[in-house]
């Protein structure tokens, strides 16, 4: 997934504010390329910028177009956004997760179109784009602030570009007997126990462990507090 293919189309937004939080929006999942319909002496200047921070740079290189056709005509694929479902809103709507799978091979520009904050994308709007998407919510409260609803999309192809990202992985079996093996080692050391009793504390160590879940960085930490504590015995016995 080539982030820098990925045009984020903003159609008649209404409030500055929003242009710049959706900015921002954008900048945290490194997407950087703005078009909106609309026209930019209708907007607040100081006000996108006030919302969009350190993302000011995405809304001075912003493109602005008169129609959703001229602002996705360079692209090979444009996704309306649409909470509403419909013969006239493409019926099949792809999730979030669902289009980024679906264009990731994709070789060329692909588009994401959000409507209105009020209205949303009209029937003709979502009718002039390739294919629909929805982000679902809860049916009592079902409309997205606008740039809340740039944030969910923008991270979805962020995502996609690295799908190994990790955020916690657990240590497998082999890598925890070295940290069950560590403690014991040193527990050894400071004379916790004969080694007939060893076996026993191993086992103990090796399923609260692995219950635990533990991530690389805790093992090492675990090791080395017991490999400190030895030591810290060790010197108070010599002196």
């Amino acid at each position: 997934m080539d982030l820098n293919q990925v045009y984020i189309v903003l159609c008649r937004p209404e409030e500055s504010r929003n242009v710049g939080a959706a900015c921002r929006a954008m900048a945290n999942n490194g997407i950087s390329h703005l078009r909106i319909v609309g026209k930019k002496e209708d907007f607040d200047d100081e006000r996108v910028r006030i919302l969009a921070i350190h993302a000011a740079n995405i809304w001075e290189k912003a493109e602005f177009f008169d129609s959703i056709q001229e602002a996705t005509a360079d692209c090979i694929i444009s996704a309306g956004t649409t909470r509403r479902r419909g013969k006239k809103r493409k019926g099949k709507l792809f999730l979030p997760e669902e289009f980024c799978s679906f264009v990731k091979e994709s070789d060329g520009k692909i588009a994401v179109v959000f409507g209105n904050e009020r209205t949303g994308l009209t029937d003709e709007e979502v009718e002039s784009c390739s294919v629909g998407v929805t982000i679902p919510s809860d049916p009592g409260f079902m409309s997205l602030n606008l740039s809340h609803a740039v944030q969910i999309i923008c991270y979805h192809f962020f995502r996609a570009q690295d799908p190994n990202l990790k955020g916690y992985t657990k240590i497998e079996l082999s890598r925890l007997d070295k940290t069950v093996k560590c403690i014991a080692d040193n527990l050894q050391k400071i004379g916790f126990f004969k080694i007939a009793g060893r076996p026993d504390m191993e086992n103990f160590w090796r399923g609260i462990l692995a219950r635990a879940s533990l991530s690389e960085s805790e093992a090492k930490y675990i090791e080395k507090t017991f490999t400190k504590t030895a030591g810290l015995a060790s010197r108070n016995r010599d002196d």
